[in-house]
């Protein structure tokens, strides 16, 4: 599988408080993003995998919703994310 445990846990460790901390916001949007990322590199091989777009969708649409939560909870933990992932917006 793409996603071992060892990634996870570099995933966790750069962008929340430790590796074990996999339930942060932060955490969970960088981890989100790196399947994101993924799944569009194999949508650009395999255009007609109509369930792994579906799934991008939904991964997106959960980001998005961490995204807003964040920026009501805390807007400089927001900025400092966007800007460390390189996302728009």
């Amino acid at each position: 599988m793409y996603l071992s445990k060892e990634v996870k846990e570099d995933i966790f460790k750069k962008h929340g408080k430790n590796a074990k901390d996999t339930g942060s916001a932060e955490g969970q949007i960088a981890l989100f993003t790196h399947r994101i990322n993924h799944l569009t590199e194999h949508l650009k091989n395999n255009r007609k995998d109509f369930n792994s777009e579906r799934s991008l969708v939904k991964l997106v649409g959960k980001r998005r919703a961490l995204l807003d939560y964040l920026t009501k909870k805390d807007i400089l933990r927001y900025r400092a994310i966007v800007k460390e992932l390189g996302l728009r917006k």
